[in-house]
């Protein structure tokens, strides 16, 4: 094992957990877990810390505000409401009216069933993030979240390593390439792979550890 496959091995090892399922999603390729992966992408893109967007997006499920139909029946305030249990209090009012607003919008463009989205953009990645930049409250960076996580379940797109995974990769003196990552972890998830790197991209802490381990 090289010195690149041992820093990776020791970064997945450590670090290789989905925000997905952080957040108590098990991810398929139903609507419903996508639904709930593209809320908690939402939640997480705003400048705000991720455990606080892990809690806000429990704390929705909680309140059964877990498909499009329900987000969009729930008053605006049961949505303040949940978000501020979640500690989403920052930026709860706008991001209720938009998980609101997403959620009508999501019906009514594809039937609230994100793998109708995934079919229309026909396997081009690009399209794949436009369309989901439809969705209000979802800008480049909430699409790259989802798609990084949508791979566990959305093979066609894998790898999916982002601007966010790649400086990631960089702190740790990796290839900034996302091919060659992922020959380096060899059998492990590109999603895995994926939120591992940009744990290390977001906490130094996280990069000097590994690396500490790999030496």
């Amino acid at each position: 094992m090289n010195r690149d496959e041992r820093v990776v091995h020791e970064l997945v090892s450590a670090y290789g957990r989905t925000y997905a399922e952080e957040a108590g999603i098990r991810l398929k390729d139903t609507p419903q877990p996508l639904y709930r992966l593209l809320v908690l992408s939402l939640l997480l893109s705003a400048r705000i810390r991720a455990s606080v967007a892990v809690a806000a997006a429990r704390a929705l499920h909680e309140d059964h505000l877990d498909s499009p139909r329900r987000m969009a029946e729930a008053d605006w305030q049961q949505r303040v409401d949940a978000l501020g249990r979640g500690g989403y209090r920052r930026y709860d009012e706008r991001t209720a009216t938009q998980l609101g607003d997403g959620a009508e919008l999501l019906t009514e463009r594809w039937g609230g069933d994100l793998r109708r989205l995934h079919r229309e953009a026909n396997g081009d990645t690009g399209e794949l993030k436009r369309l989901l930049q439809e969705e209000p409250g979802i800008g480049p960076a909430g699409a790259d979240i989802f798609l990084r996580e949508a791979q566990r379940v959305w093979p066609d797109i894998a790898p999916y390593l982002d601007g966010k995974a790649l400086s990631g990769a960089a702190r740790l003196g990796l290839p900034e390439d996302p091919r060659k990552l992922a020959e380096l972890a060899g059998k492990t998830q590109p999603a895995v792979l994926a939120a591992a790197l940009v744990r290390a991209a977001l906490d130094r802490q996280v990069a000097e550890d590994c690396l500490r381990r790999a030496a």
